[in-house]
């Protein structure tokens, strides 16, 4: 693919899941309707054509001087420059690969130099909200200015010699955005850096860490049509060369003697054993194709999103739960409805509808207690729409909620 090529593609990537059915309670056969793209993602078929023909030459990875395991090296090699120019890296940035988005931050919370202050919001994912020793959990905020003055109010009463804000890009309770760049720059000018979590944002629009001021960033293949269990963590090097190792093992060694064991830098430091090699070339295929299908992906989940959220918006007794007041985001919809528990519903779509959603908390217990501090239930459903959803899938799950 060339940059020509770019952003030209009208129709939307194929998914593997394509043409999935369902036989309801009545025995009849339906077409699923996957309506939890938030949780995880059905592979492209591109995706899972190109792990196959990777698998053909499977090998070692940098440790053998045989044919296949040239090609496997250079294919883990590509994958990396492919999710660096994905997420649009600075020139000396490190492309270091992980299991997904909580591995990721796992490693990078490793990776702090000690006394390292965290700034972190209380509706973050857990992900994001956990890996950390020293952190400051800030309030949910509500408005998209609280959240800035949340930070600049705590950045302004605690001082420390290294300082790290994380955020998300987009709520995964309600799928919408975060000002970014407006709490990269602030971060900046106090003197923290600061770590994204893309994993709910990188599916539905383009970021790029150097236009944006981010210094890492994190997310998974799972999220984005690549569910080979691999993540990414992206961003500067010298906290992660200065680091101990996030595992300790062959390939993330100079050298070792009898008493000593020298590191190596660069993202081999952390990546110790061997690689997933197949979930690294999923993750970067992925990250081509919505590239290439960048302007088609973003019409057709606008559409959905508007579509779902109107007709939500006419059902009496649904609740629609927001942050921000239903600022701009992806197709997501967290509801609650009056007189039924969040796993009845769930359970009724999924028998009764052929419709996949999720109930509960979403791995983001502090946000939907917030959300639901108003409300009698505890619980939530949530509505996550994608590649794998139609108009007709998303006027079906409508149509369920009316029959409740």
């Amino acid at each position: 693919m060339t940059v020509s090529d770019l952003h030209t593609a009208t129709a939307l990537p194929e998914l593997v899941s394509a043409g999935l059915t369902y036989r309801d309670a009545d025995g009849s056969v339906v077409e699923y309707a996957h309506l939890d793209h938030g949780a995880t993602t059905p592979a492209f078929a591109a995706v899972a054509q190109e792990v196959a023909a990777a698998a053909v030459t499977y090998s070692s990875v940098h440790r053998g001087a045989g044919f296949a395991s040239r090609v496997t090296s250079s294919r883990y090699e590509q994958a990396r420059e492919s999710v660096a120019t994905f997420v649009g890296a600075r020139e000396d940035d490190q492309v270091v690969f992980t299991r997904n988005t909580t591995d990721s931050f796992n490693l990078l919370a490793r990776a702090l130099p000690e006394g390292t202050k965290v700034f972190v919001f209380a509706s973050e994912h857990h992900a994001a909200l956990l890996p950390w020793g020293d952190a400051l959990r800030l309030p949910v905020p509500h408005s998209h200015d609280e959240a800035l003055d949340l930070l600049e109010q705590a950045l302004r009463n605690h001082p420390a010699e290294h300082r790290l804000v994380v955020a998300t890009g987009a709520s995964n309770v309600t799928g919408e955005h975060w000002p970014i760049e407006r709490v990269a720059t602030l971060a900046h000018e106090h003197g923290a850096r600061f770590a994204l979590d893309a994993a709910q944002v990188v599916p539905h629009r383009r970021v790029d860490i150097d236009a944006l001021g981010v210094d890492w960033i994190a997310f998974s293949g799972h999220k984005i049509y690549a569910p080979f269990g691999a993540g990414v963590l992206v961003g500067r090097s010298d906290w992660l060369d200065a680091a101990d190792p996030y595992l300790a093992g062959g390939g993330a060694t100079a050298r070792v003697g009898l008493d000593t064991t020298e590191w190596t830098c660069g993202p081999a430091r952390h990546e110790a054993g061997s690689p997933n090699v197949l979930g690294a070339v999923a993750l970067a295929t992925a990250c081509e194709i919505i590239t290439e299908h960048e302007r088609a992906i973003i019409d057709h989940e606008q559409a959905l999103r508007i579509r779902l959220l109107a007709g939500l918006a006419d059902i009496d007794g649904v609740h629609v739960h927001t942050l921000f007041g239903g600022v701009d985001g992806a197709p997501v919809a967290t509801i609650t409805v009056d007189g039924h528990d969040s796993g009845e519903v769930a359970r009724v779509l999924g028998d009764e509808h052929g419709i996949g959603v999720r109930d509960g908390k979403f791995c983001a217990h502090l946000l939907v207690d917030d959300l639901l501090s108003e409300h009698e239930q505890e619980t939530a459903v949530r509505i996550s729409a994608g590649l794998g959803t139609t108009p007709a899938h998303v006027d079906r799950l409508l149509a369920a909620l009316r029959s409740l």
